[in-house]
């Protein structure tokens, strides 16, 4: 009896070493997430909430994954290192900036069983999806608070002239006249957020020169775009206050800010994640909000009133109960045009091609 219960421990043992020298163990099923990063996970902005929700991710998913990610990622290096995580058998490869786009769609071609998901912008293939947040929902809260507290000559540091930002920026006006309208503050409707541009996602010198030529010319708030803190760093340095963009800048020098509008992308990276696991994953447009807790907004300042407070916390639970009100019409361009009739909301297609500003934004959109 012992010596056939040592000839089985010897066969699984000799099974156990074939199964290794395999490659066909545990640890060798893991799932191979990759992700390309724009900047540095120190940047205190966009990339630092995507590495957020990397961490996200590597805590929920735990040894049943294996995650590497690669910072500084700009256009032109961009087919670069997607290709190299291909050719190096990641499974599941995440761009994170809208320049990722159409790099990442040319190596999708090449390796048609890796699946591959991008972050902001619209095109996809058999193998490649794309995924963005609802942001405009939490923009228009922080406009509304704004509105409320009654400030109407609101100067915004923007980054690049497409969609995203726009509607950005149409959203949070709208709130603000909103909450203008509600305080019963007077104000120009057609003048209540001037906008100034980056043409860069990031550019902490510049950042810091727009927002001080806003505070110069006597604009009562700030409000960030850009993915580093320092316009809004400016502005309290300035003894100005200012709404982040994000994550919390509060916590990153910015201690005036009385709001901030704030990414969250770890739920989305387990869910693709996971459909991947189980072989359900699909190429879809993802577009989610408050509702799926893909974004959020930071704690008020202690200067925010409490009956303001709780008004912007009122829409928030609207909205993640699925009524958006963001884009409901009437609502009109710059040029006083009736672009969402009264009563409908903007489609999904409207809002992620949005191209115009509406009234009370002064500024232009540069060719």
């Amino acid at each position: 009896m012992g010596k056939r219960i040592f000839s089985i421990l010897l066969v699984l043992v000799l099974i156990m070493s074939v199964l290794v020298s395999n490659g066909l163990t545990q640890d060798k099923k893991k799932l191979k997430v990759a992700f390309a990063l724009l900047s540095t996970i120190h940047d205190l902005g966009w990339t630092t909430a995507h590495y957020q929700g990397i961490e996200f991710l590597k805590k929920e998913m735990g040894d049943q994954i294996v995650v590497d990610y690669t910072e500084n990622v700009l256009a032109a290096d961009t087919e670069r290192v997607i290709r190299n995580y291909a050719k190096n058998g990641y499974d599941v490869i995440f761009g994170t900036t809208f320049e990722h786009m159409d790099p990442m769609l040319m190596v999708a071609k090449d390796f048609p069983n890796i699946l591959f998901e991008h972050c902001s912008g619209y095109k996809m293939a058999k193998n490649m999806g794309n995924y963005f947040a609802r942001m405009e929902q939490a923009e228009y809260l922080a406009g509304f608070m704004a509105g409320l507290m009654g400030f109407k000559n609101v100067g915004t540091v923007g980054t690049q002239p497409i969609p995203e930002p726009i509607r950005g920026v149409n959203a949070f006006t709208l709130g603000l006249l909103r909450g203008l309208k509600e305080g019963n503050h007077k104000h120009d409707p057609k003048k209540v957020d001037t906008v100034v541009w980056l043409k860069k996602w990031l550019d902490p010198i510049n950042e810091v020169v727009l927002a001080e030529t806003l505070i110069n010319q006597k604009h009562d708030l700030i409000r960030q775009m850009a993915d580093t803190p320092d316009s809004a760093r400016t502005a309290c340095y300035k003894k100005v206050p200012a709404i982040g963009y994000g994550m919390d800048v509060k916590l990153c020098g910015a201690d005036c800010a009385l709001i901030s509008t704030v990414w969250n992308w770890g739920p989305y990276y387990v869910d693709a994640v996971k459909r991947a696991m189980n072989k359900t994953w699909k190429p879809q447009e993802i577009y989610w909000g408050f509702k799926e807790n893909l974004i959020g907004i930071a704690p008020f300042h202690p200067s925010v009133p409490k009956a303001v407070q709780e008004k912007v916390l009122a829409e928030l639970k609207k909205m993640k109960e699925g009524k958006d009100d963001s884009f409901l019409g009437p609502i009109k361009n710059q040029e006083g045009k009736v672009v969402i009739a009264s009563g409908k909301r903007a489609t999904d297609k409207e809002l992620l091609t949005m191209k115009y500003f509406v009234e009370g934004v002064v500024g232009k959109i540069p060719e």
